[in-house]
């Protein structure tokens, strides 16, 4: 059976001195949280952005699939750190979303550097959230094993 999650969005003017909310309405993780055009273009000052909430999904979803290719090699990890920034640029035909740069920093007992990068590399190919992207979308990871 698929899994459904659901977020709601509102906003209020045009969209260069609009604002909007969005919420997380399935699980109620968040509630109202401020979105505006200069958010994704400026300075967050406090909000968030669509590309915010990407890099987020895009993380957590990285985080889970490497964590089960390294235990099903035989690795469980001790603990992974991971970020994603993605990229908002103008291009000649518009805003886009271009790049979303996974950097993930990990304590896995019993483990080389190129496996662990290796295996980074599968999670980054295999994780549902980089499908989505994939085509669209440069990625990328950079992985980093930690004594």
């Amino acid at each position: 059976m698929p899994a459904i999650r659901r977020a709601d969005a509102t906003w209020s003017g045009d969209l260069l001195s609009g604002s909007g909310r969005v919420t997380a309405t399935t699980s109620g993780a968040f509630a109202d949280l401020p979105v505006t055009w200069a958010a994704r273009t400026e300075s967050a000052d406090g909000r968030t952005s669509p590309e915010e909430l990407v890099a987020a999904a895009h993380a957590a979803c990285f985080a889970m699939a490497f964590s089960n290719g390294l235990a099903k090699a035989g690795h469980p990890a001790g603990r992974l750190a991971i970020s994603a920034e993605v990229t908002f640029d103008k291009l000649e035909e518009g805003w886009r979303v271009t790049r979303s740069q996974l950097t993930v920093r990990g304590q896995v007992p019993g483990i080389s550097a190129d496996e662990f990068g290796t295996l980074a590399e599968e999670a980054k190919d295999g994780c549902p959230i980089s499908n989505a992207l994939k085509g669209n979308v440069e990625l990328s990871v950079e992985a980093t094993l930690e004594g």
